[in-house]
């Protein structure tokens, strides 16, 4: 097992002395051989409320220097190796290159399809470029995550997880079910993401959490595909929870339903809003924050994980740099339970 080399002072790394290192959690920024590799996606062009995502993933790298290294539930993890890999040099401008056209198309309210179909034109690049990215971490035998942005970021992960572990499942945490087969025009809308993903012939069954706000399509669908698509709406959940069910046990259904091999799908608006105030498009209810890592401690014990994202954390209106990092702490944290899940769901692999 590796753990991180000296800094540049030729000062032993301390785990439990204050960040020292430029990459995700403290650590340096290189590893020799990371276990986890994070593709950092600085995408929001289809963001139809709020915006700011897009500088989710520099934000979440600058709070995550306040985690303590030695997690309760997963331990030391975090020797394993996880790196934040570098940013697309080409991403940002493509991102600053369909801005105007995509305000124009949500301004319009979907009434400008040309300028829609040329925004998507852009996403499809995005989506090349996570998708091999991806590939390049599962060809090192790491396991990949994505790192956005809004939640269409991760499409090309997931298309690079249908084609290396077909049979998949998604665990889908999010307030809506984006199950849209487009937003406004956009057929590469953040609330279209497993619309897509649910062509892909390697993905098994999607079973959703915390969803609570949803249109009447995407409901019959739902109910039209119920060995395919499984549901525990924020509804459901509170109803268990006024009958006497244990969290564990909700927990343990949840997990029933999915395949041995799981891709955790992570929007921060699945969690109560007062953990994600400047996410795109918040909702009340959700989930407290430790129904959210008790599950995914048991998902960690329970199946494989080989993928996740997590998606949406929104810092505010002053971008990266916002001083109010509350979003941006919250999804630092939720980014270091995810990756404690999906190492320890795979302890033990060369």
């Amino acid at each position: 097992m590796n753990t991180p080399a000296d800094n540049e002072h030729s000062t032993p790394f301390d785990p439990d002395g204050p960040a020292a290192g430029d990459g995700l959690f403290g650590l340096p920024a290189a590893h020799p051989h990371p276990r986890l590799q994070v593709i950092p996606v600085p995408w929001e062009a289809t963001a139809s409320y709020g915006r700011g995502t897009r500088f989710g993933p520099e934000a979440v790298r600058i709070a995550s220097g306040q985690i303590d290294l030695y997690d309760l539930e997963y331990g030391d993890f975090w020797k394993e190796g996880i790196v934040l890999r570098p940013v697309h040099p080409e991403l940002e401008a493509w991102s600053d290159a369909v801005e105007a056209d995509a305000l124009a198309v949500i301004a319009s309210e979907g009434q400008e399809p040309g300028l829609a179909a040329a925004v998507d034109a852009v996403a499809d690049r995005v989506h090349a470029h996570v998708y091999h990215e991806a590939l390049e971490v599962l060809d090192a035998g790491a396991i990949p995550a994505v790192l956005g942005g809004d939640h269409s970021s991760p499409y090309g992960l997931l298309r690079a997880i249908a084609e290396r572990h077909p049979g998949f499942g998604v665990l889908h945490i999010d307030a809506h079910a984006d199950l849209r087969d487009a937003y406004l025009g956009f057929r590469w809308s953040h609330a279209s993401i497993f619309h897509n993903a649910l062509q892909l012939p390697g993905l098994s069954k999607l079973v959703g959490l915390a969803w609570r706000d949803m249109g009447a399509r995407e409901l019959a669908r739902i109910a039209a595909e119920p060995t395919r698509i499984r549901a525990f709406t924020d509804l459901e959940l509170a109803q268990a929870e006024g009958e006497g069910e244990a969290w564990a046990v909700t927990a343990d259904r949840i997990i029933a339903e999915l395949p041995p091999k799981v891709y955790v799908s992570f929007d921060i608006d699945g969690l109560d809003p007062a953990l994600c105030p400047h996410t795109g498009t918040p909702v009340p209810g959700g989930l407290r924050w430790r129904q959210m890592h008790l599950l995914l401690a048991r998902l960690s014990a329970a199946r494989q994980v080989v993928g996740f994202d997590l998606c949406e954390v929104g810092p505010g209106p002053a971008g990266a740099e916002a001083t109010d990092e509350w979003d941006a702490n919250v999804g630092a944290r939720a980014l270091f339970k995810l990756a404690g899940c999906a190492l320890r769901s795979r302890q033990g692999e060369v």
